[in-house]
C-alpha cells in the first residue's frame, strides 16, 4: 500500500514539472501520516480540444482549469499535457489536456461539482473542448 502512495506522490511531483506555469508548493496534499489519504478522491480528466493546433485555446483552458484552485475543497490541482514517453499498446496520449485533482472526500469532490466557480469554468470553456473523459479514484 505504502508503495502506491510513493508513485502517486511522484506522479504529482512529475506533472508539476511539466507544467508550464509556476506549480504547486512542494508539499503533501495531506498530513504525512499516510492514513490521512484513506477515502481521499482523485479525480482525472482528459480533454480532447476541438482545435487542437490552436495554442490559444490550450493556453485559455489551462488558464480556466487554473481557476478552479480557488475552490475550497481542492486539495491539488495540476494541469498537464501528454509526456513524451514510449509509445506502447497500453499508453492512451490522443488527448491534449489534463486535470489531475485531489480531493479529501467524496462529499468535497461533490460539493466541488456544484461550486459556482467549477460552473462558471464549464460555461465559459466547454466550447473549447469536443471530449471529456474522467476518472474518480477512492484512496484505499
Amino acid at each position: 500500500m505504502k508503495r502506491f502512495y510513493v508513485v502517486l506522490f511522484q506522479f504529482f511531483a512529475l506533472m508539476s514539472i511539466a507544467q508550464n506555469q509556476p506549480s504547486q508548493p512542494a508539499q503533501a496534499p495531506f498530513d504525512a501520516d499516510l492514513q490521512e489519504v484513506q477515502g481521499a478522491v482523485v479525480h482525472q480528466v482528459f480533454f480532447w480540444l476541438k482545435n487542437p493546433d490552436s495554442l490559444e485555446d490550450k493556453a485559455a483552458l489551462k488558464e480556466g482549469l487554473a481557476t478552479l484552485r480557488s475552490i475550497p475543497e481542492v486539495q491539488w490541482l495540476l494541469v498537464g499535457e501528454p509526456a513524451s514517453t514510449l509509445q506502447r499498446e497500453v499508453v492512451v496520449n490522443d488527448w491534449h489536456v489534463s486535470e489531475l485533482m485531489v480531493f479529501q472526500s467524496a462529499a468535497d469532490q461533490d460539493s466541488y461539482q456544484s461550486h459556482p466557480l467549477h460552473a462558471a469554468f464549464v460555461e465559459k470553456y466547454s466550447a473549447l473542448w469536443e471530449k471529456v473523459v474522467v476518472y474518480d479514484s477512492r484512496v484505499d
